[in-house]
């Protein structure tokens, strides 16, 4: 094997054209379809490129032309965005939930001239806006059910016509398509990434060929991976975690790309592949705990006490297993046993046996979760970056793993804080800059430093800790600081709370907004006889809040400092969604945005007087449809009505 720095000279087409040299035969991708897993081999791989490439080629997309792909996790999205890149053009990942009239804006901001779209569904979407999209030349399609109508429209294409289109270019002309892709350069722009938009309209950053590249190599240098480790495709193509999994990080190792059968089947999926490694936003790994939870309180009683037991030996053994300490000889056997009987069948049960590491991006995750998952046995790391630094900066190395921090930078990354205690970074992983921009590129990188937007410090050891946002740090009246995000994650940690989000900024004390989680809490309130039908109906309980105020009190108790106290709260009518506008695509909650729809709750919070309130309740559906109700809001007072 080369030196993995070898790897950077190449772009991403160039590099799958090595993979075919160096393991033609071995499995590339895996994806699930009617039950059977196909295969599709680096050779395959590689021909079902070209093909896509030359097809492209053939109907009118050009060097540096951009092609936009809305579509679950499938094959054909690496086909035809690396397709696009062998013959100079640029991808753009939308993600599938995104609505008609935000996929015409984004379309045109990023002038696109080809659309994939992976089923009738999101072409549905394009076709809504057609008249609003005057540069799309044609629209692909991968899955033909529902398109009969459509294929009698040249506007519309079928990806098996694409294909066919290609091979017979192919044939004409063989030296065709390795000449295009000796054309690239790994500094070229090969994908148009979308950022969360925490803070308004998401911009498309411009990433290169070697920002793809140089994350694979640095990651594998830190964490080896063998080229025989399976990895679940499951995280939206959209977002930069996934793409620095397919583009760099597959490409760089030669591991296997698996695709779920479908966004419901993940989980049977996830046990059924048992990936060697993982990556996933803090909200996968909230969801698989209360699904651990929830198979524990399911259970008898003698396994019930078992793991009660072997749970608080497993947080003690995590601590040296962290650290990278030999442990005392019992702890030692405690935690061997403690893994046979209990924790190895349960994360068998969830498809996480053979994870070898685990890791969380692209928001905070509270220590507790952290050190929950070392404790069963997960081993979960702490991974820092964003979109323009093609997702990872920072990460825990095994053996120096801190619930506290998101470990030391990457090799080839530097750090520096900012006097206003800004995270700075610079890498070869750093993007252009933003698509049609120039302000914001230049204030992204001005002084030749990324600009992270995010606060934080090194600490004695060179391990990064991130506070918050800069701009999302809070001070109360009396000037005091305080992380909404920090208290936030540590009411997340509480089984019964999905979200939550903080306030008070310049106010006299912290408030908060909560989601109740509707599985954990809809299972408690099964088991004591509280009937209710709906989310709304379920939050509305009294007993529901006398739960959540006593989870609030067990961290008021705990708090570092008084002001960090939360002494308001309200149970939310509906789950904050991204529909709505109130979660980014990745899971970030909008906070700015979440305030001022609901300003006559967060009012209602800072006024004692109020304990109920009648509101509106709006909410917006995945095909744009809205509906209102009505209900009433109660407001609790931690040591009055808790």
């Amino acid at each position: 094997m080369q030196d993995k720095n070898d790897l950077l000279k190449y772009t991403i087409p160039q590099l799958l054209q090595w993979r075919v040299q160096s393991t033609g035969d071995k499995v590339a991708l895996r994806e699930k379809d009617f039950g059977y897993w196909k295969t599709y081999t680096w050779k395959k791989y590689h021909d079902q490129v070209r093909k896509t490439a030359l097809g492209l080629r053939e109907i009118g997309l050009e060097k540096e032309d951009k092609i936009a792909l809305i579509s679950d996790n499938i094959p054909e999205v690496l086909f035809v965005s690396i397709g696009a890149q062998s013959i100079g053009a640029i991808s753009a990942g939308i993600y599938q939930t995104t609505l008609p009239d935000e996929i015409a804006e984004l379309l045109n901001y990023m002038d696109v001239r080809i659309v994939f779209c992976d089923d009738q569904e999101q072409v549905d979407k394009v076709v809504e806006i057609r008249d609003r999209i005057p540069k799309i030349i044609k629209v692909i399609y991968e899955d033909p059910r529902g398109m009969r109508n459509y294929r009698r429209d040249g506007w519309f294409m079928f990806i098996e016509d694409l294909y066919a289109m290609g091979e017979k270019a192919h044939e004409e002309n063989p030296d065709l398509f390795d000449s295009l892709v000796k054309q690239g350069k790994p500094q070229d722009v090969c994908h148009l990434c979308l950022t969360s938009g925490t803070t308004g309209r998401p911009k498309a950053a411009m990433m290169k060929h070697v920002n793809y590249i140089n994350m694979g190599v640095q990651i594998t240098k830190v964490d080896y991976l063998n080229e025989t480790d399976e990895y679940l495709s499951f995280l939206p193509f959209a977002w930069i975690g996934e793409q620095m999994n397919s583009f760099g990080v597959a490409m760089a190792a030669g591991i296997t790309i698996n695709f779920p059968e479908s966004l419901e089947t993940i989980m049977e999926d996830l046990i059924e592949i048992g990936p060697h490694f993982m990556f996933g936003a803090p909200r996968i790994y909230e969801t698989i705990r209360s699904q651990i939870w929830l198979k524990i309180d399911e259970s008898y009683w003698i396994n019930k006490a078992f793991y009660h037991f072997f749970i608080k030996i497993g947080e003690k053994a995590a601590i040296f297993r962290m650290g990278g300490k030999s442990m005392p000889l019992m702890l030692r056997i405690m935690a061997w046993l403690g893994n046979v009987l209990v924790f190895r069948p349960l994360i068998n049960q969830i498809g996480l046996l053979r994870i070898r590491r685990a890791y969380t991006g692209g928001a905070a995750l509270g220590p507790q979760l952290f050190t929950f998952y070392q404790a069963i046995g997960v081993n979960l790391k702490q991974i820092y970056g964003q979109t323009e630094i093609t997702g990872i900066a920072y990460m825990h190395r095994d053996g120096d793993i801190r619930p506290d921090t998101v470990g030391k930078p990457l090799p080839g990354t530097e750090c520096k804080i900012s006097e206003q205690g800004e995270i700075l970074s610079q890498s070869p992983s750093v993007c252009r800059g933003y698509y049609h921009l120039p302000a914001e590129t230049e204030e992204l990188l001005r002084g030749g430093w990324l600009h992270s937007g995010d606060a934080g410090y090194l600490d004695e050891d060179g391990h990064l800790v991130v506070i918050d946002r800069v701009a999302d740090v809070m001070y109360n009246n009396k000037g005091e600081m305080f992380s909404p995000m920090y208290l936030e994650n540590r009411l997340k940690f509480s089984p019964y709370i999905k979200e939550a989000v903080i306030f008070g900024n310049q106010m006299d004390y912290v408030s908060a907004l909560i989601n109740v989680d509707p599985i954990v809490v809809g299972k408690w309130a099964e088991d004591r006889g509280i009937s209710f039908t709906t989310y709304m109906d379920l939050s509305s309980k009294p007993d529901v809040a006398d739960l959540i105020g006593k989870e609030i009190q067990a961290i008021n108790k705990n708090a570092e400092k008084e002001h960090f106290k939360i002494y308001r709260f309200a149970l939310l009518y509906k789950l904050l969604d991204m529909d709505d506008g109130e979660l980014t695509k990745t899971g970030k909650i909008r906070r700015g945005f979440v305030k001022d729809r609901y300003k006559d709750l967060f009012d209602a919070l800072y006024d004692e007087n109020v304990r109920e309130k009648l509101v509106k309740a709006s909410y917006q559906y995945q095909d744009g449809q809205t509906a209102m109700v009505e209900t009433r809001i109660s407001f609790y007072t931690m040591g009055k009505d808790t």
